[in-house]
């Protein structure tokens, strides 16, 4: 049972090579393939990763060896990396593409900028063997704060996240953090994978988690699983507000109703909402609701009460 790891990268400096020295040097029971996209980088993160011959040379899954000692210890690479270049498609794009590339049964979603623990991938993707879940992602802490643990997310009123406490269980969740999560690859596409219309940054996961819900599947965190994550001040690259209000508002009129439409388009504060409306409209926006309302086992009501969500 393959399972594809997929980072999108852009700017990472230092980040990605360390992410990959940390996926690479834990323990597993699991086959796994890495596919890094690289979305038009102007650092050179990618750099040390053009020539698959080099990167096997420098890493191995087996002994989680470093360049420094390679040359005394034989290296037996269990898992391979894939390195695809695009060209600014944003992030969730060059995630979907990463998913077309990959090769896995099961695809786990990460940030660029992660520390991993023996058998993560094996506790993530045993729920999903079982039957209890369709996604699922790991406690998420800090690098800075390794206890300040977020275990999933839910939304607040104006449709920022809020994290959730811990539980002894795996449990629901509204929203499944972008920074780590497993699907099953058949559900993935069953659904569309990422928004495809969406711009460079913003609401792909709460987008996707939505989505997934919706059509009747259901996510999960296992909280005896932490990853550790780098939580940045800034991006790494420009992140406009532009397209971030764009992905809300695509969002609200591929799933809520009419109401919900109206109140998302008053959180819309740095854009111009008749340059956005007018964009939705030469998108394929209302042809995909119509698809989503045709196809989905439950509507925005029941996904709103079940997380009692104030929007």
């Amino acid at each position: 049972m393959l399972v594809s790891i997929i980072l999108p990268v852009k700017n990472e400096g230092p980040n990605i090579k360390n992410t990959l020295y940390s996926a690479l040097q834990v323990k597993t029971n699991c086959p796994f393939e890495i596919i890094v996209v690289d979305d038009n980088s102007t650092d050179g993160c990618c750099d040390f990763l053009r020539g698959t011959h080099l990167l096997k040379s420098e890493y191995s899954s087996e002994t989680g060896m470093s360049p420094t000692n390679q040359e005394t210890h034989p290296l037996k690479l269990e898992s391979s990396i894939k390195l695809i270049t695009t060209k600014g498609v944003g992030a969730a794009q060059a995630r979907n593409i990463g998913a077309e590339a990959s090769k896995g049964k099961y695809l786990i979603f990460c940030d660029a900028h992660l520390f991993f623990e023996d058998y993560w991938i094996d506790n993530l993707i045993a729920p999903i063997i079982k039957g209890t879940a369709h996604a699922i992602t790991p406690g998420i802490a800090s690098t800075d704060n390794p206890y300040a643990i977020g275990f999933g997310q839910s939304l607040k009123n104006d449709l920022t996240i809020r994290w959730y406490g811990w539980k002894a269980k795996p449990f629901e969740i509204a929203v499944l953090p972008g920074g780590c999560f497993v699907i099953g690859r058949e559900t993935f596409f069953a659904i569309g994978g990422f928004d495809r219309g969406f711009k460079i940054w913003g609401y792909e996961d709460i987008e996707i988690s939505i989505k997934l819900w919706l059509f009747g599947y259901t996510c999960m965190v296992e909280p005896k699983v932490t990853i550790l994550h780098l939580f940045r001040e800034a991006h790494p690259y420009s992140v406009s507000y532009k397209h971030i209000d764009y992905n809300m508002l695509r969002m609200a009129y591929s799933h809520f109703n009419e109401e919900r439409i109206e109140k998302t388009k008053k959180l819309i504060k740095y854009s111009t909402l008749p340059d956005l409306l007018k964009q939705l409209d030469e998108s394929d926006t209302f042809q995909q609701r119509k698809k989503y309302l045709a196809h989905r086992k439950y509507d925005d009501n029941w996904y709103m009460e079940k997380f009692q969500i104030p929007f």
